[in-house]
């Protein structure tokens, strides 16, 4: 057991006898350095010298004590004390000093020089509270601290500004990493001190990496643009250091910034691709002071669309959903982000397939806009269940559309893929017929105006690449990617909910709409950065000590290497520079509806070979992949709310 918890242990009694005992001794103390300060030699106790320091001891404790009992000094618990208690040591020396200099100085005591009654009481009154600093210090942890600072990571915050700053601050009250300096790209501040930190030139890291033992690297620029934060971090991934980061301005609230609003980096790091702000009449239109339905509000793309729908103010908000626990999240959280209830949210159990609940839902609210978000997706578990993802993501979209039209809705949003564009899997197959559904409603003269919106992956979708690669980095790996030339357009789920809205805004009927998803990203070079920016090396043939291997595993049935947002060759601009019109072929709905009576007999006989033969026929560009196997590792391992119904 260590001494200060024996010490903190004993009986409040014991502690007092043992700081008047201490207190005692310093008063003895004192005496002595004070008699060898005056006289410039020492003496001693009962030495029977001219000199009696004896009696200035007795004198000294027979004062001093009944003072300090007086005053509190011996309530006080040292490991709380503060700067209050300084004072009330101060106040008793003040009271025990005019007394000891009355007695010695102006009494006086033979064989006492009466400077004694001056230096004596200052030389208690430094004793006195430093030996309580010391108490508190040891007692409170702090010694304890200071040793545990070795074990702490070594950070350096990238960013000397106000943020910066703020943060240096709250680590330093944390005791969680120990700040090191900074790094600023402002050649002026370099050598010089912020908040008693040194600030260096980001030029030298591979040096401090090594002589200062830096572990971490913490992103403090939150204002800045998604093309410089781009540029550091590739720098950074080249140095194979840890990151961390504060978010930009507009995720994290306003107000002092702490540890906890650090994070990890988010795929959104690492495009360079700078978001754009919406153009607010576009995003409610439709929506504000109306009705307004989300099918699916329980998904990826549901969730967000409620979101940015609700601050788009409409009178109501229906969230249909199949999966109940996913519908109570979204409802929850809804209700705890608006403001005194002005928007009615209503939680809707139910499942797109069921054409007569969702006409019930329909005729009771009369929606003036649905958007239909509710899909099957996961294009492995699709193709080894073909027939139920064709009835949900087809059939389902037609069941809500028709209801649509009958109960008078004015605006009808399809939420689409990329995969759709010729596609090699049943799921992107579905979707392109749900399109042409659609498309065919439109042309055939509906009062509702129905429109599709189609981009690629989303960033922190369930069962994306993004979460999948991060869990296997936490785990050591290894990180496991289909194939090594494998490239993928991403866009954050904020960005594409603004720009569906957007989209359908502008809808005149059986608009295909494309999203501008910016630059491909070749998933092999993403896997590589996201092992280097925490901290961690690859590991390969050039390296075989890294950290965490790089798998391949093979191209999943329906895979494709790339992705296309366009059919055709001819796509129009939009008023929104980041929305563009396509001319998707399309069937009479005449000859449409005798296709899909085909395909819900294939579909009754559950022969999968002859259904993927009628989808070729059914939807022009569709090139089956791989025969479907259903094994364990054919299919992604999902997390549990995959499924948004």
């Amino acid at each position: 057991m260590a001494l200060s918890s024996l010490i903190l242990d004993m009986p409040r009694t014991v502690k007092r006898l043992i700081v008047l005992t201490v207190d005692s001794g310093l008063c003895a103390l004192t005496v002595w350095l004070a008699f060898y300060l005056r006289l410039g030699e020492t003496v001693t106790l009962f030495s029977g010298g001219p000199w009696k320091p004896e009696w200035a001891v007795l004198i000294s404790i027979a004062l001093a004590l009944p003072i300090f009992i007086s005053e509190g000094l011996y309530r006080m618990i040292f490991r709380y004390s503060s700067v209050l208690s300084l004072k009330i040591i101060f106040r008793a020396n003040i009271y025990y000093a005019v007394l000891f200099v009355s007695v010695i100085m102006v009494v006086g005591i033979p064989g006492i020089p009466r400077t004694i009654g001056i230096i004596q009481p200052i030389l208690l009154l430094l004793t006195l509270g430093l030996t309580r600093v010391v108490a508190h210090y040891w007692l409170s942890g702090g010694y304890q601290q200071k040793l545990k600072l070795y074990d702490q990571p070594n950070v350096l915050i990238y960013g000397a500004g106000s943020a910066g700053c703020q943060l240096a601050e709250a680590i330093a009250n944390s005791r969680k990493m120990h700040v090191m300096g900074f790094l600023d790209d402002d050649t002026q501040l370099h050598g010089q001190i912020m908040s008693g930190l040194p600030v260096f030139d980001p030029g030298t890291l591979p040096e401090l990496i090594h002589t200062k033992r830096i572990r971490t690297i913490l992103l403090a620029l939150p204002a800045l643009s998604r093309s410089r934060r781009h540029a550091i971090l590739n720098r950074l991934a080249e140095i194979a250091v840890a990151v961390r980061t504060l978010p930009d301005v507009t995720e994290w609230a306003h107000g002092p910034i702490g540890v906890a609003d650090l994070r990890d980096l988010a795929i959104e790091d690492l495009l360079d691709r700078e978001p754009m702000a919406p153009d607010l009449e576009l995003l409610g239109r439709g929506i504000a002071g109306r009705t307004v339905l989300v099918t699916g509000a329980g998904g990826s793309i549901g969730r967000e669309l409620c979101r940015q729908i609700l601050s788009a103010a409409p009178a109501v908000l229906l969230l249909v959903e199949l999966n109940e626990f996913a519908l109570y999240e979204i409802h929850q959280e809804l209700l705890a982000r608006q403001v005194r209830g002005a928007v009615r949210l209503v939680p809707l159990l139910a499942s797109v397939r069921d054409e007569r609940r969702m006409r019930e839902i329909l005729a009771d609210w009369r929606p003036v806009t649905v958007y239909h978000a509710a899909a099957y997706k996961h294009v492995p578990l699709v193709e080894a269940n073909p027939a139920e993802g064709i009835r949900n993501n087809l059939w389902g979209t037609l069941a809500v559309a028709r209801a649509a039209a009958e109960y008078g809705v004015s605006a009808f949003v399809l939420i689409s893929t990329d995969k759709a564009v010729r596609p090699t899997n049943v799921m992107g197959a579905s979707k392109r017929l749900a399109e042409m559904v659609l498309q065919g409603l439109a042309a055939n003269g509906s009062s509702t105006c129905y429109s599709i919106v189609r981009f690629g992956n989303v960033l922190g979708s369930s069962g994306s690449v993004v979460p999948s690669f991060l869990q296997q980095i936490r785990t050591g790996g290894p990180l496991t990617l289909t194939h090594p030339e494998m490239i993928r357009y991403f866009m954050t789920i904020p960005e594409a909910a603004q720009l569906v809205m957007q989209a359908g805004a502008m809808a005149t009927g059986g608009d295909v709409f494309v999203l501008d998803m910016g630059e491909p990203v070749k998933i092999m070079h993403l896997a590589r950065r996201m092992i280097q920016l925490s901290g961690l090396s690859v590991r390969d043939a050039s390296n075989p000590n890294g950290d965490i291997e790089i798998r391949i595993t093979g191209l999943r049935p329906g895979e494709k290497l790339y992705e296309e947002l366009l059919i055709g060759d001819d796509p129009q601009g939009t008023e929104h520079p980041r929305i563009m019109k396509a001319h998707e072929p399309f069937p009479a709905w005449s000859e449409l509806l005798s296709r899909l009576e085909r395909l819900e007999k294939v579909l009754e006989t559950r022969d999968e070979a002859s259904l993927k033969r009628l989808l070729c026929e059914l939807v022009p560009g569709y090139r089956p992949g791989s025969a479907i196997r259903v094994e364990e590792n054919a299919i992604e391992e999902l997390p549990p709310d995959h499924e948004k119904v």
